[in-house]
């Protein structure tokens, strides 16, 4: 399998990503799904920028990034994918990507958000995100470097809602 590792991270590609997850799982492709930093040159370059020397970059749209990991261009290598939002993962796993671990890094905090960690702000509508990936069988974890430990991120979106 050429997926090692699945983050939502809203900076997409930093020091946490750069420097230790890639180190950690020894990553060669980092993989960031959005549709709209696909289309953006200037934030492709600045993605390019911070991606360590000798990891290799793709920053695609969702429909690529499904049809690229499903006809097994990345077999070979080991894939980091990053994306900002749960629906961006979502729509891979609809699309029939396997993916079996997300670890949600990174949300930033906005008016229209609910905290649920010091780093985890969502929206509802990534909330049904999660639940439907939940859903779906994919484990969810909050977990800002890799040492730090592993958490249950369902358990605590339901702590948070009251649904604990």
């Amino acid at each position: 399998m050429s997926i090692i590792g699945v983050r939502i991270d809203g900076r997409l590609i930093h020091g946490q990503v750069a420097n230790l997850w890639v180190t950690k799982l020894n990553i060669s492709r980092i993989m960031v799904v959005d549709n709209k930093v696909s289309e953006d040159p200037i934030e492709k370059s600045g993605l390019k920028l911070a991606t360590p020397s000798g990891v290799k970059l793709s920053v695609l749209p969702v429909e690529k990034a499904a049809k690229n990991i499903l006809d097994g261009r990345y077999n070979s290598q080991r894939v980091f994918i990053v994306a900002r939002r749960p629906a961006v993962l979502l729509e891979l796993v609809k699309a029939g990507v396997p993916i079996e671990k997300i670890n949600v890094g990174n949300m930033s905090q906005t008016a229209d958000t609910k905290s649920i960690t010091k780093s985890i702000n969502v929206l509802d509508n990534d909330v049904d995100d999660f639940e439907e990936l939940n859903e779906f069988g994919v484990q969810l974890t909050a977990q800002m470097v890799p040492n730090d430990p592993e958490q249950n991120f369902m358990s605590l979106l339901k702590d948070k809602q009251g649904k604990g």
